[in-house]
């Protein structure tokens, strides 16, 4: 059974979440700031609630919730905590809300933080703001019910094997509330499935095998062989992720996502799996195309939720 996984937005749904800038908030008092940031979180949290609804409807059993479902939580100035806002504890039982609705219903939520989060930075001060930013998605997750939390192994520095180990001590150092959801994906400029898996392996953090990645910077291991080490790395349900290049593999930057996902991108091996998998969808279509694989896998007899 492969679950498949919406990632964030939607194309043609009317669910919209919403955002907001530090220099927007810069000109207003701090009342009126806050009330700018609890109408911001409300709106969001009511949106979390229709976006898994909508998933339950449709079949598609995991939602990647956006990382600004709070606006600028973590800022440096602007940061606040949901008892500072107007209403915040009516917006925290409305997150609550949305974590019985996803175990009731068995949806998956996952977290994808932004590409600031770095721990193989040589920079403590980067370290520390993503430390403080994975920490705040952990908090989020505990609310919503996420069991994913998953960043990037990040740069290499012009010295790949010292950020690796960087990266992998930065893991074993993270307090357990952030280590236990935490996951490594390879990515398409710096590290492969080759470079995260040892790191993996010692921390205990699996690996999301993203195959498109893995297509554009290849590292001598086969689709196959990638997938059944990923598989190793998880003691729960293995998360994927699958794309499709918009101007094909033989045409210019196929490392940019399809609106749409052809199923001759999906390994085969993912298909005949004897083990339940998620597989979040990376593609500009968002609902439309996730819908599309859904019945394109079903008409292969493949089981999906």
């Amino acid at each position: 059974m492969i679950r498949l996984g919406l990632c964030c937005i939607f194309r043609e749904e009317p669910i919209a979440f919403r955002r907001t800038t530090a220099a927007a908030l810069n000109g207003l008092s701090k009342r009126a700031r806050l009330e700018r940031l609890a109408d911001l979180c409300r709106h969001n949290a009511l949106s979390l609630a229709d976006a898994l609804a909508y998933c339950s409807r449709a079949g598609i059993g995991d939602f990647r919730i956006n990382s600004q479902l709070l606006p600028l939580y973590t800022h440096p100035s602007f940061g606040y905590r949901l008892a500072n806002l107007p209403g915040g504890a009516e917006i925290e039982r409305l997150l609550a809300g949305c974590g019985s609705f996803a175990r009731k219903h068995r949806l998956r939520t996952t977290f994808h933080p932004d590409q600031f989060v770095l721990l193989s930075s040589p920079s403590r001060k980067i370290t520390d703001r993503s430390v403080e930013e994975l920490a705040y998605q952990a908090g989020l997750a505990d609310l919503v019910g996420a069991d994913v939390i998953n960043i990037h192994g990040g740069g290499a520095y012009g010295e790949p094997a010292v950020a690796l180990d960087r990266l992998r001590r930065r893991i074993q150092q993270l307090p357990d509330t952030i280590r236990r959801r935490l996951s490594l994906e390879n990515d398409d400029r710096v590290f492969t499935p080759a470079d995260l898996l040892p790191v993996c392996r010692d921390t205990g953090v699996p690996l999301v095998y993203d195959v498109h990645h893995h297509r554009v910077l290849p590292d001598g291991l086969s689709v196959e062989e990638a997938t059944r080490a990923a598989l190793s790395t998880w003691p729960r349900e293995p998360l994927f992720h699958v794309s499709s290049p918009i101007y094909g593999w033989n045409g210019k930057e196929p490392n940019r996502h399809h609106d749409l996902i052809g199923m001759r991108d999906i390994p085969a091996g993912w298909l005949s799996l004897r083990r339940n998998i998620t597989v979040e969808v990376e593609a500009k279509a968002k609902e439309v195309a996730v819908l599309r694989l859904k019945r394109a896998m079903e008409r292969r007899g493949v089981g999906t939720r």
